[in-house]
């Protein structure tokens, strides 16, 4: 792997409701930490949670908080270190002009789904882009049905969906975003 900056981001609005309408997803604790532990173990620099909803801006930093300054740090300095990495953000447009102010450069921006969408690119061809990329790269993941067309369409890359041995296609974002890191960062 090349000395490239990763980003990884949790996005909750705008998301596809089940009924394929734009919604608002709710933050889940257990998102938060697993997004930060896989973004450690693969060496990501920053895992934003991108969010509009004020009130879970504020929940999403009280868990922060705990985590990296709080009881949570002396009782699991490790999950301190994972938690350190997260920053709440409104939305997409936020955590661009961070990056970009960060690396100096606007960052390559590859969006995931689980659904099939025209001109998708494999993991195989999107990991050599990363490599060969002197921009910063940013991936984008989705809650609840998926991110919006309106966000997608922002993407300089669009994933594959993962595919397994059925029709069945709804990974919790957690296992999906480990096995799409994995793919993109790992060793192999």
């Amino acid at each position: 792997m090349t000395d490239t900056r990763i980003y990884i981001g949790l996005l909750h609005y705008p998301i596809l409701g089940k009924d394929g309408n734009i919604i608002g997803t709710s933050i889940t604790n257990l998102d938060i930490h697993d997004l930060s532990r896989t973004a450690m173990t693969y060496g990501i620099d920053k895992v934003f949670m991108i969010t509009p909803f004020d009130l879970q801006e504020e929940l999403l930093n009280k868990i922060i908080n705990h985590w990296t300054t709080g009881t949570g740090a002396k009782q699991n300095p490790l999950r301190a270190n994972a938690l350190s990495l997260v920053k709440v953000k409104k939305n997409i447009d936020e955590v661009i002009e961070n990056i970009q102010s960060a690396d100096g450069s606007m960052p390559l921006t590859i969006a995931t789904a689980a659904r099939n969408i025209e001109g998708n690119m494999s993991f195989r061809s999107a990991r050599e882009m990363i490599r060969e990329t002197p921009k910063p790269v940013f991936i984008l993941f989705g809650t609840g049905w998926g991110i919006a067309k309106e966000i997608i369409k922002k993407a300089d890359i669009i994933l594959e969906p993962i595919t397994g041995k059925t029709d069945y296609n709804h990974l919790s974002v957690r296992a999906a975003s480990a096995i799409i890191i994995d793919r993109l960062l790992g060793k192999a």
